[in-house]
């Protein structure tokens, strides 16, 4: 998702955090352009694999991110070539016509996140736990504060500072790794610097849920959720979903990587499903389906993965724009719909609410039983069997087509809602 100009770069406004039964608050951070918090949209982040130093290839595998939807990007400097490496990316890119916010991951050597600041990154990952001492920690603040660069203050259970996990039997329980934060937060305010973003990591989704529960009521920082080392394969994405769904469900969280050991594209992907399955992903086609059973008499596997395939191209073309209408509304860009942090923004990128930009949930069932009754609530869906499938809209039958039909016409009423969308959202309907 490329964006045009680097308007606004830090600042917060507040705003309620969307969603949410707690009713917490979070502040506005401006990541370059890309707002995180104050009832912004998630914002989905990944992080290259490509060697920093080669500003063709990490400038590539982030224009490829970008188009993925991808919202922000993350490169690893692990030294001074790499932090210098910053702008020609940037030019890269911009002779690509790519604009997406790159965040410099710092560990151990402050002097990389001053490098990285002066050489164009938006935002700064530091590691409490190895970027040494207040002198350090203000060094960074200060030239943050001056260059309009907000920083996340990236607490990890496998690097969480000594004195801290010696308090908790040395272990990086929930509520050492929250106490980190915390005091990392408080540090970095008492230096004048309150342009924060704040995340707290384990290989354990568990702790890394319970911490975040601990750490949201007592802090306005917008929170950056997902489980370090993850790993591989389908578990890895279990275990980010768990780790991750569930706070979003409960109103936590404000930006999001799913890190999986795989291309960097998929994480994207992933985050997007997260998003997708707690109904925060403004302009999703949310393909439903039953696991079939005796009753079946058609082949509903192939069926439902013929409209999910056939589904996938639109769904990205009505998420980019669902997505790319919130952020312009949050920022105050074209098409705004109220105040930064309005709370009817929050809701609207936050809900599976109708209209344009909404979720919109497509039903393809194997019989009656599952068919117009249990899929009540699909926008559009069909019953299938013997040949045949009855049309439904919101549990009323429309009609009946052979089988065979199914995809195209099932893709032809999602295109007319999509027009209507067009139609809402320019005033035309």
């Amino acid at each position: 998702m490329s964006r045009d100009g680097k308007a606004a770069r830090g600042g917060a406004q507040s705003g309620v955090r969307g969603g949410s039964a707690r009713g917490s608050a979070t502040k506005r951070v401006m990541c370059g352009d890309v707002p995180i918090g104050g009832g912004a949209p998630v914002s989905i982040q990944s992080m290259t694999n490509t060697d920093t130093r080669d500003a063709l290839a990490t400038a590539a595998q982030i224009a490829a991110l970008a188009a993925a939807g991808c919202d922000i990007v993350r490169c690893a400097v692990p030294d001074a070539a790499a932090a210098a490496a910053l702008t020609g990316i940037r030019a890269e890119l911009a002779a690509r016509g790519v604009r997406i916010p790159i965040v410099a991951d710092i560990h151990f050597d402050y002097r990389l996140a001053i490098a990285a600041i002066e050489n164009g990154a938006d935002k700064i990952r530091l590691n409490p736990g190895n970027i040494g001492g207040a002198d350090k920690v203000r060094a960074v603040a200060e030239r943050a504060r001056d260059a309009g660069v907000p920083l996340r203050v990236g607490v990890n259970g496998g690097s969480l500072e000594g004195a801290v996990a010696g308090g908790h039997g040395g272990e990086a329980t929930a509520e050492a790794l929250a106490k980190s934060a915390l005091m990392n937060i408080d540090r970095l305010k008492s230096m004048g610097f309150d342009d924060i973003v704040v995340s707290v990591k384990s290989s354990d989704a568990r702790v890394c849920a319970d911490a975040l529960r601990v750490l949201s009521p007592l802090t306005d920082a917008p929170v950056h959720l997902g489980v370090t080392e993850a790993g591989a394969g389908d578990r890895a994405l279990v275990k980010s979903a768990i780790g991750i769904g569930p706070l979003l469900a409960e109103g936590i969280g404000d930006t999001m990587r799913v890190s999986l050991t795989c291309d960097p594209i998929r994480e994207v992907y992933a985050a997007r499903d997260i998003l997708a399955s707690v109904g925060m992903l403004p302009g999703a086609i949310d393909v439903i389906s039953c696991p079939t059973c005796g009753r079946c008499n058609v082949n509903l596997t192939r069926i439902a993965d013929e409209v999910r395939e056939a589904v996938s191209p639109l769904e990205a073309e009505r998420v980019t724009s669902a997505r790319g209408a919130l952020f312009a509304a949050c920022t105050g860009g074209a098409g705004a719909a109220g105040p930064v942090g309005a709370p009817g923004i929050a809701r609207r990128a936050r809900s599976r609410a109708s209209g344009a930009g909404g979720v919109l949930t497509v039903a393809v069932m194997g019989c009656a039983v599952n068919g117009p009754g249990e899929a009540a609530h699909a926008d559009m869906g069909v019953a299938c069997g013997n040949g045949n499938a009855v049309l439904f809209e919101r549990g009323v039958k429309t009609g009946t087509i052979a089988e065979a039909d199914v995809v195209p016409v099932l893709l032809a009423k999602i295109r007319q809602a999509m027009s209507n969308d067009a139609k809402v959202g320019d005033g035309t309907h």
